[in-house]
């Protein structure tokens, strides 16, 4: 049976929104993106915390971007994406939670200064204190990849690489000086380049 069209709300050049909408290209998920005011009567209803994305498929409605590409894989069947073997399972969602976590706080400060251009965001020092944890970050990510083969859990791609793969194209767009050089996270980035999903909803001209 064709799957009924999911109904997701969002900013579309939001990184969290993009994980949703990229997920759906990897399951052939139709879909249809609304743009609510975050304060308005229909949206404050639908999360607690005022935030996007939130998903409403039929009567059933989720938030939190992490939560919510998990449960289109496990909704969809998708076993390449998220296995439903309980170690292998656990590594994919290990690099999922580490990218809402670490790797997010790494680049916050430094994203905000250097592409956002956010008044509250301009101390020189904590700029640079960001940017060093956020090439601490991709360095990680770097090793990970040498260890893994291709992609952020292993040789194949899985549902952590959606995360992953978004921060990297952020890293990429952020006007950093010196930039360090990763090859295995550059290699990883082109990788990335050949799936449809990440052209639409990541490697798209928006950091």
């Amino acid at each position: 049976m064709k799957p009924a069209t999911l109904k997701i709300l969002g900013k579309p050049s939001s990184i969290n929104v993009r994980k949703v909408l990229w997920a759906c290209e990897e399951i052939g998920r139709p879909f249809v993106l609304e743009e609510p005011a975050l304060g308005s009567a229909e949206f404050r209803p639908l999360n607690p915390n005022g935030l996007m994305p939130v998903i409403v498929d039929g009567d059933f409605v989720l938030w939190e971007s992490n939560t919510i590409i998990r449960y289109l894989a496990n909704d969809a069947a998708a076993e390449n994406l998220l296995p439903s073997d309980a170690r292998a399972r656990a590594l994919v969602e290990t690099w999922i939670d580490w990218q809402a976590t670490e790797f997010n706080t790494a680049w916050r400060y430094a994203f905000q200064a250097l592409v956002r251009k956010s008044p509250p965001h301009q101390n020189k020092a904590d700029i640079a204190a960001s940017v060093r944890d956020w090439t601490k970050a991709v360095a990680i990510v770097d090793g990970q990849l040498r260890r893994s083969n291709r992609f952020i859990a292993g040789p194949a791609f899985t549902l952590a690489d959606i995360p992953i793969g978004l921060s990297i194209n952020r890293w990429f767009m952020t006007p950093i000086e010196n930039r360090p050089s990763f090859p295995a996270v550059r290699a990883y980035y082109e990788r990335l380049s050949e799936r449809p999903g990440f052209m639409l909803h990541g490697r798209n001209g928006i950091p």
